[in-house]
């Protein structure tokens, strides 16, 4: 998965972890947020997490694949944060 353009243009990067299941959002250095897909029904969620003190970021979409539940928390982040 490749840094959204809206995260870019922020000074901002989406890296791997390395776990190889967690995504971290990076800002100015630091992993401001983790996203996980999970299972959902069948589909796929993705959780959104505040990396300081693992407070939720509201993400309730259920998608079709992991890499599109990943592009739906990023959205979801991104709304979250005031930059859509």
């Amino acid at each position: 998965m490749n840094t959204p353009d809206w995260l870019r243009s922020r000074g901002g990067e989406l890296k791997l972890g390395s776990d190889k299941t967690t995504w971290y959002v990076i800002i100015a250095g630091k992993p401001l947020y983790d996203l996980v897909t999970a299972p959902a029904s069948g589909k796929h969620s993705c959780d959104v997490r505040e990396t300081n003190n693992g407070q939720p970021v509201l993400s309730k979409g259920i998608y079709a694949s992991a890499d599109d539940a990943l592009r739906g928390g990023l959205d979801d982040l991104k709304n979250y944060l005031g930059w859509a």
